[in-house]
Order: C-alpha cells, then structure tokens, then sequence
C-alpha cells in the first residue's frame, strides 16, 4: 500500500525506522525489538541505507525479511552514490517483485573511509534525479510485479533545520521542491528537538507551493553516547540549551538520561499532535523501549491516538 493511501485513512501516522544490523547476532537482536513494537502497529517501518550504500545488502535483506516476517508495511531507503543506474534498477526490481510499495529516495552520503569521494561516477547526482527515475521504473516483466499500477510510492527527506551542504535556506526549499515536482509522494524530516522548527519548515514548504504530506522525524535521547552520535549523523541538529541542562543534570545517571529523552519526545509528539500533524517518524536507534513508553504515555493504540 503506498504511504499516501495510509496518510488519507488515518488522521495521523506513526512509523518507527530501524537501521541494519552488521552480524548475525544483531540481526536476532533487532528481530526482537521489531516483535516487541510490532504489537503497536505502526503505520510503517523504514529501513536505513549507510554512508555510500555500506549497508545496501544488509538493507535489502532487512526489508525483505520484514515483508516476508511480518505483516508491517516497510519503506527501505535507496541513496544515490556508489551506485550505477543497472544498480539502481536491479534493487527495484527485487523489491518490487518482493511486493515493496514504497521507496524513500535519498542522495546520500559519501563513503566514510573515502576522501574526496568523486560524484561523476554515480549514476544520479541528486536526489530529484533518483526519484524521477524511480518514478518511470517498470521492471523486466513490464510493471506487473508492482501491485500498485501507480508504480512505487516515494518519499524524500526534508530539513526543518536546514541542510548542512546548503546553508542558503531557499535554495534548500527550491532543491526540495524539485524533488516533489519529479513525483515525490511525501516527505520525511530529518529530526529536530524544537516543534517551532518544523512548524517554520512546514511553512515555508507551503509558500513554495509544496503539499505534499510532511512526516515529522522524532529521535528521543536514551543516552549522552546517542545525543552525541546523533548530532554527527544529524550535522547541524541543534540541542535547545533547556534539553542540554536537564541532560547534564543527570548525567551520571543513565536510566535517568533515557526518561529526559523520552520525555522530551514524548512532548513533541504531544504538540505535533495537537497540531494536526500528518504523521510522526520515530527514530527508535533499533531499540523498542523509548518507543513504548511514548505510545504508552501519549495513548497512541494501533497508530491512533486516543481522544
């Protein structure tokens, strides 16, 4: 089912994203975070791409043992570099055989372990151009492996923060908006910790004549580790001082790190909702237990909140 079509019959989403495992054991692990939120239904699950498609194998066989496993619809995610266009078009053709319905196109990172990694050799440069040709995908068989006539859902990531390689805010809207006018179906954010940026981004999308849904991104803090990592694979998320001090306040104690974080998305969330937001994207960093008590505090049963 395309994202689209699950964003008109519920007033609001909830959709967690996972990253893959890199052994075997973490491959048992995350299955046993996936079953204890499975029970949640979430709206959706994503699945992560890494930096220059490191992890392009373990994610196809996340995405497809999700399909396969569980009855969770599943978006994995689908970078530009390192990738040829042959590439491109055998991993869409292997989901949509599998029966994935939804992409989230991105333009990627460059590998970690490469300095001045050279763009001209990948198939698309930016995201817009991975998205129309995902847009016009037909596979070998002609299109008819793709249940959907329509062809996949796609989405794109948005920054109510601004993206960290375009520091002119306009040009970060016009090059969103060229992803939208390639077909993009919806967009989800990069995380941010204050709801008056995304209220803002959602804004200025909509000066630019950008409509299509906007999911909010949502990564609650579980440890000092994770916020430091997370402002590294974030470049540019800004901690609002009022989180810092009530993080460092309890910074020896980590149980209590985790219940600042939680509780600080657990906040947004409740103002998002409170404002009608489409949908609500955690970030779970493969663990379950931020995730539950969110629901649980926010009263959210089957991706619905309860009035």
């Amino acid at each position: 089912m395309h994202i689209t079509d699950l964003l008109k019959q519920r007033k609001t989403t909830v959709s967690f994203e996972f990253f893959p495992p890199k052994t075997e054991k973490g491959a048992s692990a995350l299955f046993e975070e996936i079953s204890k939120l499975a029970p949640l239904k979430p709206s959706f699950v994503s699945t992560t791409y890494g930096a220059g498609g490191s992890t392009r194998d373990l994610t196809r066989e996340l995405v497809l043992k999700i399909k396969g496993e569980t009855p969770i619809e599943v978006v994995p995610h689908l970078t530009c570099v390192t990738h040829t266009e042959a590439e491109i078009y055998d991993i869409l053709e292997a989901y949509a055989n599998a029966g994935i319905s939804n992409i989230l196109a991105l333009g990627g990172d460059p590998p970690s372990n490469t300095e001045q990694y050279d763009r001209s050799k990948d198939a698309f440069r930016y995201a817009s151009e991975l998205v129309r040709f995902i847009r016009n995908f037909k596979d070998r068989a002609g299109g008819g492996q793709i249940s959907d006539t329509r062809g996949f859902g796609i989405g794109v990531a948005g920054f109510p923060e601004g993206h960290p390689s375009t520091p002119n805010r306009l040009t970060e809207i016009d090059l969103l908006k060229a992803k939208i006018d390639e077909g993009a179906d919806f967009i989800i954010t990069q995380l941010f910790f204050d709801h008056r940026d995304f209220t803002d981004f959602c804004e200025r999308c909509e000066i630019a004549g950008i409509t299509v849904p906007i999911i909010a991104g949502v990564m609650p803090i579980t440890s000092i580790k994770g916020m430091k990592r997370m402002t590294e694979l974030a470049a540019g998320a800004r901690i609002p001082a009022a989180l810092l001090r009530s993080v460092q306040r309890c910074q020896d104690d980590s149980d209590a790190v985790q219940r600042v974080g939680v509780h600080w998305a657990t906040e947004q969330c409740r103002v998002l909702l409170d404002q009608e937001v489409r949908g609500i994207h955690l970030y779970t960093l493969n663990q379950s237990s931020a995730t539950r008590d969110i629901y649980a505090t926010l009263g959210i049963r089957d991706s619905l909140v309860v009035a």
